[in-house]
């Protein structure tokens, strides 16, 4: 089967940085659209970035400057740099991507089991 796995969450304080990653592993014959998406508390989940299997990226208007989406092809891995943390960015963030099994003909939407994000001094 196929599965996400999310990393590099953490506690870290105002002004500081983190880096996510989600790999995806399993009978992978392709992978389309990855992105990061964020839910705090009581709120809604949110997307925070996407990027293309080409490399374009969108970001949401809260993160333009600050965060920063890759992904490495060859390693089915997707990356979020988050620099200049605010409190505000406090919330569990989740990994997705669009991907087609092996012998499959459709892609499906894969979610990550998600990695807590605390930004607090």
């Amino acid at each position: 089967q196929v599965q996400l796995v999310e990393s590099g969450g953490g506690l870290v304080q105002p002004g500081g940085s983190l880096r996510l990653s989600c790999a995806a592993s399993g009978r992978i014959f392709s992978i389309d659209d990855m992105g990061w998406y964020r839910q705090a508390p009581g709120k809604q989940r949110e997307l925070v970035a996407r990027i293309t299997s080409g490399g374009r990226a969108d970001y949401a208007d809260s993160v333009k400057g600050r965060f920063t989406i890759s992904r490495d092809n060859a390693k089915n891995t997707v990356y979020l740099q988050m620099n200049s943390l605010k409190p505000e960015d406090t919330a569990v963030y989740y990994c997705n991507a669009e991907i087609r099994r092996v012998g499959a003909v459709y892609e499906i939407l894969y979610w990550g089991q998600g990695t807590q994000v605390t930004v607090s001094s």
